[in-house]
């Protein structure tokens, strides 16, 4: 008697499986807290807002060179006025005099007294230590009201940012030295496969028949430390239950993360599913997604408690396009980031795809200088050039065809990566 199959765990959408891993990872908590210097803290994330204790600016100043000015004493052009004072920023002046005007430069306090700014380029000196205002100024114009920018006690930046160029320089601004930050996720990378090479150890020439070159590790690397992820690479496992199980174990320990590539289908040789039921508890999910749609998440046992783990498919597109969807936001999820999806860019698709597939596609597309999006030919899982030669994914619904002119949802690599 013939033995029965095992049924084929159902399709599951990107959405549905992206809210049950974030969901999870939130349960858990947030990694800790530590402070770091402002300088260092490019990538991070805010573990509590930034609250200001100052006013910024914390004086009215002159958005311009020039003179400030009393409105009354010029009701119309051509009014000459005496400098009374030379205000460089820096310098608090003394209250204006009526019938008097300040020289000025950019950033300086105003004075006093005085309630607009002359802009240079409408002024000309005038013989014995005057100038002669050629418009009539309107109150305010070129002055920065103190606290336009940020009033005092107000949150710059909120708890659950990732801090980038732009944020430290508002920290800055307000005073704050340090902040509090997210501890960088600490993931530990492995791939499976007897048939990985490492690129170095054997030469193109004498590759082995069936061998290839590991090009998951190199990707997943850099992908973990653009996230600003602290990355343990433990190499190529070979595929041996017991090795893979040593491996898992290894990882547990000082981890937050364990992210596999490979191993992740049903074949014999496939030992991540029960290496992980061994050491912890997996769920083997199938994802409506192409590419990408083998899956693993679990929790492996450590020492000092469970380390979630994520286990990838091998193919090199499949690897880098699952992490990017999945990874990306369970790794924001950690830091107490948002993981919310990236709004798409509302694109028109300068190719055909006539024969969709029933899952939901994620195409490799560029940019053109028309405006629209080409799409590269070889749209394969295992072809890495698609990821190369593109700058973003085209988010294709299921069984949708894409007609040259039509408007497609387009996900830049720009923003998955930032």
């Amino acid at each position: 008697m013939n033995a029965t199959a095992a049924p084929r765990p159902p399709l599951l959408s990107l959405d549905e499986v992206v809210g049950r891993i974030v969901d999870d990872v939130r349960a858990a908590g947030r990694l800790p807290a530590e402070s770091v210097p402002t300088f260092d803290a490019l990538g991070r994330v805010l573990a509590r807002g930034v609250v200001s204790e100052v006013d910024v600016p914390p004086a009215d100043n002159t958005s311009m060179d020039g003179y400030a000015v009393r409105c009354a004493d010029v009701p119309q052009g051509g009014a000459v006025l005496p400098v009374s004072q030379r205000l460089p920023a820096g310098v608090v002046g003394t209250p204006l005099q009526p019938g008097t005007a300040a020289r000025i430069f950019t950033g300086a306090q105003v004075p006093p007294g005085a309630d607009a700014i002359v802009m240079q380029e409408d002024t000309e000196p005038v013989d014995g230590g005057a100038v002669r205002v050629r418009v009539v100024p309107v109150p305010g114009q070129w002055i920065r009201r103190r606290g336009e920018d940020v009033a005092a006690g107000a949150t710059v930046l909120a708890s659950g940012r990732r801090l980038d160029p732009q944020a430290l320089g508002l920290a800055a601004s307000v005073g704050h030295a340090r902040l509090e930050v997210v501890r960088r996720p600490r993931v530990a990378l492995f791939s499976t496969g007897d048939e990985l090479v490492m690129p170095g150890e054997v030469p193109p020439s004498r590759l082995p028949p069936g061998a290839i070159y590991n090009s998951n590790r190199f990707t997943l690397r850099a992908l973990l430390q653009a996230l600003g992820c602290e990355c343990t690479d433990l190499g190529i496992i070979p595929d041996r239950l017991d090795a893979t199980r040593e491996a898992l174990r290894r990882a547990a320990d000082g981890h937050d993360l364990i992210l596999t590539s490979g191993g992740v289908s049903v074949g014999e040789k496939d030992h991540l599913r029960p290496a992980v039921e061994a050491e912890g508890q997996v769920d083997f999910l199938q994802m409506a997604i192409k590419p990408g749609k083998p899956l693993a998440f679990g929790q492996v046992r450590g020492r000092a408690g469970a380390t979630w783990l994520i286990g990838m498919p091998g193919n090199p597109v499949s690897s880098f396009v699952t992490f990017l969807l999945v990874a990306r936001p369970a790794l924001l999820a950690m830091q107490g980031a948002d993981p919310s999806p990236l709004a798409a860019l509302d694109l028109r698709a300068d190719f055909d795809w006539p024969r969709p597939d029933r899952r939901r596609e994620f195409l490799r597309a560029r940019r053109n200088p028309d405006g629209g999006l080409d799409l590269f030919p070889n749209q394969s899982s295992g072809v890495l050039t698609s990821a190369v030669w593109g700058d973003g994914l085209v988010d294709n619904p299921p069984q949708q065809a894409i007609r040259r002119g039509d408007r497609v949802r387009f996900l830049p690599f720009s923003a998955l990566l930032a």
